[in-house]
């Protein structure tokens, strides 16, 4: 099993944090076949919400899929404990956001798309189900009579112990 953790920077204009909206929220990834190098062509996705148990023992998978050219069964588990957002001071900077053990295959792209929160900053209106598909985002705060907005958003993905 190997660790990959989610890596995110974006410019974030009066937001004072970028958060996944919960359990539901779907990380959208596509991946590797570890065992033969296929890259998958088509986005899956990835939920705390959906829970597939695993084959040996009482473990729980968020993702399992059979690769279509070496047919072997790859899965991937969110660990809970590591899903976090970017917060204004540390926007220019990646952070994780989320840590994936992977078994079989590894994550190569990721696409931020809908389901994010935005809280603007001072005090002001929290945004629910930010769409980021367009890889920016934009609104305006009547609470604090600003523009907000996430822009230029960056990922990567780091091995992690």
């Amino acid at each position: 099993m190997v660790k990959i953790a989610l890596k995110l920077k974006a410019n974030l204009e009066n937001i004072e944090s970028l958060n996944p909206s919960g359990p539901d929220f779907r990380w959208c990834l596509k991946f590797v076949c570890n065992n033969c190098g296929e890259i998958s062509n088509k986005w899956n996705y990835a939920s705390l919400s959906e829970e597939i148990p695993a084959q040996r023992g009482n473990a729980v998978n968020h993702f399992v899929n059979k690769c279509k050219l070496c047919s072997r069964e790859n899965s991937l588990t969110i660990l809970p404990e590591t899903v976090s957002g970017i917060k204004a001071e540390t926007c220019g900077e990646f952070k994780t956001v989320v840590v994936f053990d992977c078994r079989g295959l590894e994550p190569r792209e990721f696409s931020a798309r809908e389901g994010w929160v935005a809280k603007a900053a001072d005090d002001g209106k929290t945004f629910d189900d930010v769409d980021l598909s367009e890889g920016e985002w934009a609104d305006y705060c009547d609470k604090t009579n600003q523009p907000v907005g996430v822009y230029e958003i960056e990922h990567c993905f780091e091995r992690v112990k």
